[in-house]
């Protein structure tokens, strides 16, 4: 056994990661549902769908060291997509690195997996308990896969695990429904609130990756930069004003907008604007040993910029 394999390789995530691995000169198989256009020297890829037969047979067939699961999804589609790809598809490939005797598993969770709640602890610390809402897809499956990895490291204490809680990940021409937000002419938020963010660097995450597929220790740790951006923050540094509304009359709204299609969410999405998780970074830093280069502010500077805002 040797070498690493790398799930959900296409994404930005996945790209960071591969050119980080390639520059130390690793063996890695790059899997993704389709080809990338590039791949670092050295490198080769396998076709893999998470959701189905093709994670035993690929992983059985390479015989990895070291398994990076970054598959997932992020962003609309159907629940039912989303639950196969980051429950069903987690599932399999726990259970391949189990069968083929895999010796290390790095996973990325989020931040989201402590879910969005009005008693959360601020900052909230690795030994917190994870409790996703089942209201949002994403926050709910990050939590049902924790759970699946806490039951491995009972049943399965030979089988490595890094399990990373990722904050809001940002980088130069990364897009995505968060970022969405920042492209409109005002920001919207709620009276009394200011749903702070926690954000981290593409490439201070791939670094943390390579490391944890190195030297790193096992464990669970929570991944952000230093310090924490409110509205207010984001709203100075894109010179935006902010528009904002009561919580009861945005739910109201999205109670009623919803039905008739003429809102995307429902009013449970206030709980997102309200009850943001921030993430305390100390164990990254004292215990995982990185210190991420670049802050909360300094990590959306850069994205501001290369964006034109």
């Amino acid at each position: 056994m040797s070498g690493v394999l790398v799930t959900g390789a296409l994404g930005a995530v996945g790209t960071a990661l591969l050119e980080e691995l390639g520059a130390r000169g690793t063996d890695v198989v790059a899997t993704d549902m389709r080809a990338p256009k590039h791949l670092p020297d050295g490198m080769r890829f396998m076709p893999m769908d998470v959701r189905g037969e093709d994670v035993a047979r690929v992983i059985g067939e390479v015989r990895p060291d070291v398994v990076v699961h970054l598959a997932s999804i992020i962003g609309q589609t159907s629940r039912e997509f989303a639950y196969s790809v980051d429950v069903v598809g987690s599932r399999n490939v726990i259970e391949a690195c189990v069968e083929y005797g895999v010796r290390r598993l790095v996973v990325t969770s989020s931040g989201a997996a402590y879910g969005y709640h009005p008693d959360n602890p601020v900052p909230l610390c690795e030994s917190d308990p994870v409790r996703g809402n089942v209201e949002f897809a994403y926050s709910d499956h990050k939590r049902q896969v924790e759970e699946m990895l806490a039951r491995t490291r009972d049943k399965h204490p030979a089988l490595e695990q890094v399990v990373l809680r990722v904050g809001t990940v940002l980088g130069a021409g990364l897009e995505n429904q968060i970022t969405a937000l920042f492209h409109k002419p005002r920001l919207l938020g709620l009276i009394g609130n200011e749903s702070p963010f926690v954000f981290v660097w593409t490439r201070d995450l791939a670094r943390i990756l390579s490391r944890a597929v190195g030297d790193g220790p096992a464990g669970i740790y929570n991944v952000a930069g230093d310090g924490v951006m409110g509205l207010s923050d984001l709203a100075k540094a894109l010179n935006k004003p902010i528009l904002r509304l009561p919580a009861w009359g945005v739910k109201l709204a999205l109670g009623v907008g919803r039905p008739l299609g003429l809102a995307r969410y429902g009013p449970e999405q206030v709980r997102f604007l309200q009850y943001r998780p921030v993430l305390d970074n100390s164990a990254l830093k004292a215990e995982f040993g990185y210190v991420p280069e670049l802050s909360s502010a300094e990590v959306f500077d850069l994205w501001r910029k290369a964006a034109g805002l």
